[in-house]
């Protein structure tokens, strides 16, 4: 590309789009690149403070920043008809830049090494929301761009490599869809089982699968009794439950149960216990099969975001969570009971 004088523009090819900013009315291009500069143009170029004009050059080896934008968008969805990329969509260029938005609910996924990696080469960026993150059909999910109007098509290449290796040929970003899943809820502690109280925790359960569209397949009172707790899980495992919720009994009381009783029923137990607030004593396991048991303790029933927000998107979406997973939610784990909750955009459960 060539530097001009605006006035001697006429008749030359925009290499850049051109953007107006009137505070409180417009933001936004005015002119795209590929524009034929008229000269009823000019004193409009003059007014958005554009004295001098960038206009197209041929020049091997270099590329405009939309084409530039178009390659970093591949590596973030994928690209030559890959899954991911019926399920996020890619704008078109604007400005040399190219957002991501979501075509369905799920939970987005990020390689954190991919994306620093290209964020580290320079000259380039990509942006986006947290990984492990809940999102709806629509939602924005990323943008990226490069720094400057051009590249060396070299640098684009060795950081496309760079990504791939990485990611084992894998998008940087990917989205899982949630899955409508079959759900048992078996409600422990004799004083519910013997009507001394009202079960108040079941109906926080359903309310919450409200926002995921569960099926409640399977749901049982056990009381206290290991035996009986352990006998209900496989009951409704049998029964084509594919999560089973064990609601209370997780503190170290010695009446406390549940924990006993998955570890007997269950024989892949991932951790006991948490570092998030609320929601410490919380148990996960899998069975065989990969469907995951779980033991949520009280706080579930009552406050309004726990640990609970933070595993069930990741369950729903099949992708199993690990203790290495569990044990890194302490930086970010702590839920600071906002009057106004704007979870998922907020800190809880997003450690560095």
């Amino acid at each position: 590309m060539k530097l001009i004088r605006t006035e001697d523009a006429v008749g030359q090819v925009l290499c850049h789009d051109i953007t107006q900013i009137i505070k409180g009315k417009v933001k936004g291009p005015v002119f795209r690149k590929g524009h034929i500069v008229t000269r009823e143009d000019i004193p409009l170029l003059l007014s958005v403070g554009k004295e001098h004009l960038y206009v197209l050059e041929n020049t091997e080896g270099m590329l405009h920043e939309n084409e530039a934008a178009e390659i970093l968008a591949g590596l973030c969805r994928g690209t030559g008809g890959r899954a991911q990329e019926s399920l996020m969509e890619a704008s078109a260029p604007s400005e040399g830049k190219i957002e991501l938005t979501a075509l369905c609910d799920g939970l987005f996924k990020v390689n954190r090494k991919a994306l620093y990696a290209v964020n580290s080469f320079g000259q380039m960026m990509i942006a986006s929301r947290h990984g492990n993150t809940p999102v709806r059909k629509g939602d924005k999910l990323l943008g990226t761009r490069i720094i400057p109007l051009m590249i060396q098509e070299e640098k684009l290449r060795q950081v496309r490599e760079t990504a791939m290796a990485i990611t084992g040929g894998e998008p940087i970003f990917r989205l899982l869809p949630f899955r409508r899943k079959k759900y048992a809820v078996l409600t422990t502690g004799s004083e519910v089982l013997k009507g001394r109280i009202a079960d108040t925790f079941t109906p926080s359960i359903l309310e919450k699968f409200a926002e995921y569209d569960g099926i409640l397949c399977y749901h049982a009172l056990c009381g206290d009794d290991p035996e009986v707790i352990e006998a209900e899980i496989k009951k409704a495992l049998s029964q084509g439950a594919e999560m089973v919720l064990c609601t209370g009994g997780m503190s170290v009381d010695p009446d406390d149960r549940t924990p006993l009783a998955i570890r007997r029923a269950v024989p892949n137990v991932v951790s006991y216990g948490a570092p998030v607030l609320p929601g410490a004593m919380f148990m996960l396991a899998y069975t065989e099969d990969g469907r995951a048991v779980m033991g949520l303790p009280g706080c579930v029933m009552y406050a309004r975001r726990t640990i609970f927000d933070l595993v069930l998107p990741r369950v729903l979406a099949e992708d199993p969570v690990t203790a290495e997973e569990l044990a890194a939610l302490g930086e970010g784990g702590l839920c600071l009971g906002c009057k106004v909750c704007t979870f998922p955009n907020c800190g809880f459960g997003k450690g560095a």
